[in-house]
């Protein structure tokens, strides 16, 4: 879980789970819509390769675009934080 203690991490992982295999712009284009701001690119890519080198993020190249899928890994550690935040949620 130590990927993701970063809320970009976090927020990547959710957007890749909700969408079915996004291209990196597409991530980042949702997120910056989200935060409503613009994050730097070498930030934002950092994240994305750190997820896929811990093991939390599949990445396949189709023509020019690399697309993510979530592994095993990254979506058991993404519900597990959902299901902690909706428990001091209801809290």
């Amino acid at each position: 879980m130590k990927w993701l203690r970063s809320g970009l991490r976090r927020d990547i992982c959710a957007v890749v789970y909700a969408a079915d295999a996004p291209t990196g712009q597409r991530c980042k284009t949702s997120l910056e819509a989200h935060y409503d701001d613009h994050l730097e690119p070498r930030r934002f890519y950092g994240a994305l390769d750190a997820l896929e080198d811990a093991g939390f993020l599949d990445a396949a190249t189709e023509g020019i675009h690399d697309h993510y899928e979530l592994t095993d890994a990254g979506e058991r550690a993404l519900l597990a934080h959902y299901e902690w935040l909706t428990d001091c949620l209801n809290d």
